[in-house]
C-alpha cells in the first residue's frame, strides 16, 4: 500500500475507540467476536493518551534464565533486530511475546533504554505479556501495554522476531494492523483497514440517536427507548 495512503488510514483508525474497531471487526466478520484481541487483562501506562494504530512489528524474549548465546552475538543479535524494526517508514507497534510460562513478565525488556530507541525508530506503541520499569523516564508519546511493573531486567533477551506470537491470547502476524488503548489491543490484516472504518463509522451512527436522546432528555420513557432501540 502506498505509503501516504497508509498512514492517512492510520490516522483515521486513530480517531476510533479500540472496542468500536472490534465493534466493526464483528460486522465484517461474526466469528471476531471470540478472538483476535487481547483476552488477558494487560495494563495501559497512559490510560489518557488517545488510541494508537500501526503496523505489527513482533518478537520473542526471555528473561527468565541466561541465553546460551555470548554476549557479543547477543550484541550482534540485537543490532540485527533493531534493523528489522527500523525497516518500513510508517507507525509501528511491537508485539512481544514473554516465552517464559509460569515466569513469564520476570525481568522487563522495556524499560527507558529500550523504549527510547524504539521510539526514535518509529514506534508509537508497544504490546507485551512482559513487564515494563523505569516507568517516571518513560517517553509520554508511546503507549505501552503490559503486565505490569518490576525493578530487575532479570537476564533479557531477544529469542526470535518478525514471527507470528501470541501476546494475552491476540494472535498477530507481523505486517498486520495493531489497534490498541487503555481497553487492550486488537489486531486485523491491513487489507480489512478501509472497511473496518466504514463498519466503525456505520456502527457509531446506528448508536447515537438513542444515546443523543439519552444524554439530553432525562425523562425518556421505556417506550420511547424501545421504539429508538428497534430503529437500529
Amino acid at each position: 500500500m502506498e505509503i501516504l495512503k497508509l498512514g492517512s488510514i492510520l490516522a483515521a483508525l486513530q480517531e476510533i475507540d479500540t472496542p468500536t474497531v472490534c465493534n466493526a471487526l464483528e460486522l465484517i466478520e461474526p466469528d471476531r467476536r471470540n478472538y483476535g484481541y487481547t483476552d488477558e487483562m494487560l495494563h495501559c501506562l497512559y490510560s489518557s493518551m488517545k488510541p494508537v494504530c500501526g503496523i505489527a512489528k513482533t518478537a520473542t524474549c526471555r528473561s527468565f534464565r541466561p541465553s546460551n548465546r555470548d554476549g557479543p552475538t547477543l550484541k550482534q543479535d540485537r543490532v540485527k533486530y533493531y534493523t528489522y524494526i527500523n525497516e518500513g517508514h510508517y507507525p509501528k507497534i511491537v508485539v512481544m511475546q514473554d516465552l517464559d510460562g509460569p515466569h513469564r513478565s520476570h525481568g522487563p525488556f522495556w524499560g527507558e533504554f529500550n523504549t527510547r530507541i524504539h521510539k526514535s525508530l518509529g514506534c508509537i506503541g508497544i504490546v507485551t505479556d512482559g513487564s515494563i520499569r523505569d516507568v517516571p523516564n518513560l517517553p509520554k508519546d508511546i503507549q505501552l501495554l503490559s503486565k505490569g511493573i518490576k525493578p530487575s531486567h532479570g537476564n533479557i533477551h531477544i529469542v526470535d522476531y518478525d514471527i507470528q506470537v501470541n501476546v494475552a491470547d491476540m494472535v498477530v502476524i507481523p505486517g498486520d494492523i495493531v489497534h490498541a488503548d487503555i481497553h487492550g489491543a486488537v489486531t486485523f490484516p491491513l487489507a480489512w483497514a478501509e472497511e473496518v472504518i466504514v463498519k466503525a463509522n456505520e456502527f457509531v451512527a446506528s448508536e447515537e440517536p438513542i444515546l443523543e436522546a439519552c444524554r439530553n432528555n432525562p425523562n425518556l420513557t421505556l417506550d420511547e427507548i424501545i421504539e429508538l432501540y428497534l430503529k437500529r
